[in-house]
């Protein structure tokens, strides 16, 4: 609706109700047909100086202060979507750098737990190599002994026997016929032990 149409009811309006309402008996000016042209000039006069002011000079400022403050949000909007679009890509980033760096500590947890492994198998490869070797040299050695056994028994025996006959007779005896004692008695007992 136009200003002027409402301006106009509000206008016929009140004329209309003022002469309903007598006030022929004094009461109050206000509903005095008298003073109505008056009363309607002043409301027209102030409503008016009301209207200039609110359009010309609040309406302008309010409407000037809520686009600024539209397009202050609008801003704030945009850098917060900025901000959101940056902490998006900070955080992805971040993320891609601890799963690189996860990968990266796996591989290189793997890569020692190999070199270890590699270095366990050949020091027990190197290991079992010493114990062959000295395992090798200790049936050597008793095989050695073993050849030499009987020589160095009987050597033993035979100067045992002197010693003792030598005590026994108080004379001495021939080596050669202990010796031949001994080598006949070794001889029995080796063919026991080999029948047994």
């Amino acid at each position: 609706m136009n200003k002027k149409k409402i301006f106009q009811i509000v206008f016929f309006n009140f004329l209309f109700i003022g002469k309903v309402i007598a006030a022929e008996s004094g009461g109050m000016p206000q509903l005095n047909p008298e003073f109505w042209i008056s009363q309607i000039f002043w409301l027209i006069i102030t409503f008016g100086f009301l209207y200039i002011v609110l359009s010309k000079l609040i309406l302008p400022k309010i409407s000037a202060n809520l686009e600024l403050r539209k397009s202050q949000i609008s801003d704030n909007i945009e850098a917060a979507d900025k901000q959101r679009e940056q902490s998006d890509s900070k955080l992805k980033e971040y993320n891609e750098i601890i799963l690189k760096s996860k990968n990266e500590a796996k591989n290189i947890f793997n890569q020692a737990r190999e070199e270890a492994i590699m270095g366990i198998n050949k020091k027990k490869e190197n290991l079992d190599k010493q114990i062959d070797e000295e395992i090798k040299k200790a049936e050597d050695e008793i095989g050695k002994l073993k050849r030499n056994a009987p020589e160095k028994i009987t050597k033993i025996a035979i100067e045992t026997s002197s010693e003792l006959i030598k005590k026994l007779i108080g004379a001495e005896v021939n080596n050669s016929s202990i010796s031949a004692i001994v080598d006949d008695l070794s001889k029995k007992n080796q063919s026991k032990y080999y029948d047994n």
